[in-house]
């Protein structure tokens, strides 16, 4: 199997900034934009490496995206407890209507 290293290298890419911007948000206090920012680099490194090995990634659940590494043979069990957590911070994080009242920065601290 021939690894695209140049693909993988652009999402790893994305990954480290998107990751380095959701510091710049704990330290700024805006922990709903840290968690969701906490998912983001995840996903861009699990969608990195399907690309690399020539799948094609659809999607934005990491336990999916996960799943599908380890149909692949790839050892994944860390990080689906992993997913798992972070996948529960995707949409609360972002819309008002997945709490019972106000906003999601108010859930967050």
């Amino acid at each position: 199997m021939v690894f695209d290293k140049k693909e993988f290298d652009r999402w790893i890419k994305q990954a480290e900034y998107t990751l380095d911007s959701a510091k710049e948000d704990i330290e700024n206090k805006r922990f709903s934009w840290a968690c969701f920012k906490a998912q983001q680099p995840a996903e861009y490194a699990v969608k990195g490496l399907l690309y690399g090995i020539g799948s094609i990634p659809v999607g934005h659940s990491l336990i999916r995206l996960v799943g599908r590494l380890k149909r692949r043979g790839v050892n994944v069990d860390e990080a689906l407890r992993h997913s798992r957590l972070l996948d529960r911070h995707y949409i609360p994080t972002l819309y008002p209507n997945a709490h019972p009242e106000g906003s999601p920065f108010e859930y967050y601290d």
